[in-house]
């Protein structure tokens, strides 16, 4: 099983990677590759903290912005991916690390089985409420780093419900690598959807087509329709960054199969 792992800069992907590794490697054959626009330094991280033998952990210099790596073309993330797998083979898991990106991040389905979308609380505890495919629809939502919460005025109950309220109930995992509670649930459910990926039970979705949203005159939208004539003036509208994405518009290939 391929399992991607999202989320804006600096929430903690790589640390959490590395959990599961140490987690999970006595039991699984794993492997994982990381994605950066210039450098390895994820790599790099992993492979210094011991987490795999070193050869496991291949990086993925995108040079260009992460979710275009990750799900607009997946080519040089699927080829080191297979690389990993035919090198290793056989493969219980391989672990596939986004570049830091912003809240329209999402791994297409062609590159990975199923995601993790992971915020941490020092972002803020209304990043929830901003919404966005990843935290509305990835398989599972971290919040990431409850430790700090104290430190930066955060409620982690109220964080957590509302997440779970931005996506309907979905699961949402409050995550501190210092709280072993949390770290069991975590790896509990990495192993429950393995389970379920190889008993046929668990279908890879596409999270990226852009929730219904309201606009300024108060009309309900959703991108979901593909009848619709919808239009806008801007093409960054949607994006987060302001950098122009339209990942899940009508007229764009999301994914390649």
């Amino acid at each position: 099983m391929r399992l991607g792992v999202a989320g804006p800069v600096g929430t903690g992907k790589s640390s959490l990677i590395g959990l599961l590794c140490r987690q999970l490697a006595d039991e699984l054959s794993l492997g994982v590759i990381t994605n950066d626009i210039y450098t390895d330094e994820d790599a790099r991280m992993l492979r210094a903290a011991g987490v795999l033998d070193p050869a496991r952990i291949r990086a993925v210099e995108t040079g260009a912005c992460p979710h275009t790596a990750i799900r607009d073309d997946v080519t040089m993330n699927l080829l080191a991916v297979e690389d990993l797998e035919r090198d290793f083979a056989p493969l219980d898991l391989v672990l596939v690390e986004s570049g830091g990106d912003n809240l329209t991040a999402t791994f297409s389905p062609a590159l990975v089985d199923a995601q993790i979308f992971v915020l941490d609380v020092a972002g803020g505890g209304d990043v929830v409420r901003k919404g966005g495919p990843g935290i509305g629809r990835a398989d599972l939502l971290v919040i990431n780093k409850t430790d700090l919460a104290p430190h930066v005025g955060v409620d982690v109950g109220l964080m957590t419900k509302e997440g779970r309220l931005a996506r309907d109930g979905r699961t949402v995992i409050p995550l501190s690598r210092t709280d072993e509670e949390s770290v069991a649930q975590l790896r509990e459910w990495v192993l429950r959807i393995l389970d379920r990926y190889r008993t046929g039970r668990h279908v890879a979705l596409d999270p990226g087509p852009m929730a219904p949203h309201v606009h300024a005159d108060g009309t309900v939208h959703s991108h979901q329709d593909a009848e619709s004539d919808h239009t806008h003036d801007r093409t960054d509208e949607h994006d987060g960054s302001g950098g122009g994405s339209n990942v899940g518009h009508p007229g764009r290939v999301a994914s390649v199969r």
